[in-house]
């Protein structure tokens, strides 16, 4: 049940995740952190300027294209559940290794010349990218109790400059490679093993100090500052019953839906009316640009105020509004649109993964509504890419589809109220 900062109780239970572990040094750490959220998004992204040639390169329908987008964000809902006993097993730092070195083998096994390894690899990266989404706010929760907020706009800025570079780059990169599609979008599996390698060292520090300091086993932790010791770990009773965890995850879903539509769509829909695919790859990477600044700066916001209720209904009028002016006048008004709905995605994205910080009071409850928000989210958002396909497909056009997003704001501006509520669970 939702109580009030003040109502808390003190709880004393000591459990298996850590707080505050500092198993490496800071700057190696952030390091380790920003490398593993660049490759959080930037093979989602990458992808969207390539669904018109991967299309005619398989035969795939429109619909069949959606799925390229969608199926990864239903794996991301379908793995995200798991995560939190994966991180109780093997620990935080194994699961991001495995988690990055898997990515990098479902973007190559996209490229492989088949249609069912296109659709295997979107599976394996969907799952890979759930295993980190929900680690790491937990993450994040623990090493930087008293930075949370600014921490997670530190990660999620950074994922949105990966999906900002993939989509920027992928169409040179396959002019350059010469390889085809196929080649631009492997080449984004060496991030990946970069990301691996400088994450490396948090795992063998992990395991040095597992067996005396209890880093992997619960003994004797740090609560966020403040909390005194084990305080702020206790588990989450009945989290699947609050109202409070579904608003988030509705939040989350939602806007995620609407990102990830576009992600898929948005250079398709202008190229569709007239633009050149060339500029229409430059204003979805310049909406992805933008995202970085709404990311960066609205968790910062989010954590200066006592309740988020205006700025969550603030960041639904924006993606009102965006998607108003890519239904109304999408080419002469792609570049405003881009950066009104690069404001408002980069802010939701931020302002929901600061909701699971700011909503609990430890790892353990931030990894327990991660999981739970981020399973909910994205199999919600992953109805998106390939409704928006179907829809374009039996219409004929955008518009059905960008009017029926119109309406999902709306529930994005009532969920957001509620989650941003001065609450925790």
């Amino acid at each position: 049940m939702a109580v009030t900062r003040a109502q808390q109780p003190v709880v004393t239970t000591t459990v298996a995740l850590p707080v505050r572990s500092r198993l490496a040094h800071p700057a190696l750490l952030l390091t380790g952190i920003v490398l593993v959220a660049l490759n959080m998004r930037a093979c989602l992204a990458a992808v969207s300027p390539m669904v018109g040639e991967i299309q005619r390169s398989f035969g795939l329908s429109a619909t069949a294209s959606g799925l390229i987008t969608t199926v990864p964000v239903l794996f991301q809902g379908v793995g995200a559940p798991l995560t939190p006993r994966l991180t109780r097993r093997f620990g935080t730092e194994r699961v991001v290794l495995g988690a990055v070195l898997v990515l990098g083998a479902g973007v190559l096994l996209r490229v492989l010349p088949s249609v069912a390894a296109l659709y295997a690899g979107c599976v394996v990266i969907g799952v890979a990218i759930a295993v980190l989404n929900v680690s790491m706010p937990g993450l994040v929760k623990r090493e930087f109790p008293d930075r949370a907020a600014a921490m997670t706009g530190v990660y999620s800025t950074t994922m949105l400059v990966g999906a900002t570079m993939a989509a920027g780059l992928s169409v040179p990169l396959e002019r350059a490679l010469g390889g085809g599609w196929e080649a631009s979008l492997g080449a984004w599996s060496l991030l990946a093993l970069v990301a691996a390698v400088a994450w490396l060292p948090q795992v063998l520090r992990a395991r040095a100090a597992r067996p005396g300091a209890g880093a992997g086993a619960g003994a004797g932790v740090s609560g966020p500052a403040g909390a005194g010791p084990a305080a702020a770990v206790r588990p989450i009773q009945g989290i699947w019953r609050s109202p409070l965890a579904w608003q988030i995850s509705l939040f989350m879903g939602i806007s995620s839906l609407l990102v990830y539509t576009l992600v898929a769509w948005m250079p398709t829909i202008l190229a569709d009316q007239g633009m050149d695919r060339g500029e229409a790859g430059l204003v979805f990477a310049f909406s992805n640009l933008v995202q970085v600044a709404g990311a960066f700066l609205v968790p910062l916001f989010a954590g200066r105020m006592t309740n988020q209720r205006a700025l969550a209904v603030s960041m639904a009028l924006l993606n009102a509004v965006g998607i108003a002016v890519l239904l109304i006048a999408p080419v002469p008004g792609a570049w405003v649109a881009a950066v009104i709905l690069g404001v408002a995605q980069g802010g939701s994205l931020g302002l929901g993964l600061a909701f699971i910080v700011l909503r609990t009071d430890s790892a353990a409850g931030a990894a327990q509504l991660g999981g739970m928000s981020q399973a909910v989210g994205y199999l919600v958002a992953a109805a998106g890419p390939v409704g928006a396909g179907a829809l374009r497909q039996a219409t004929g056009g955008w518009t059905t589809p960008l009017a029926l997003m119109l309406v999902l704001v709306s529930v994005v501006a009532v969920a957001g109220w509620g989650a941003g509520r001065d609450r925790t669970l």
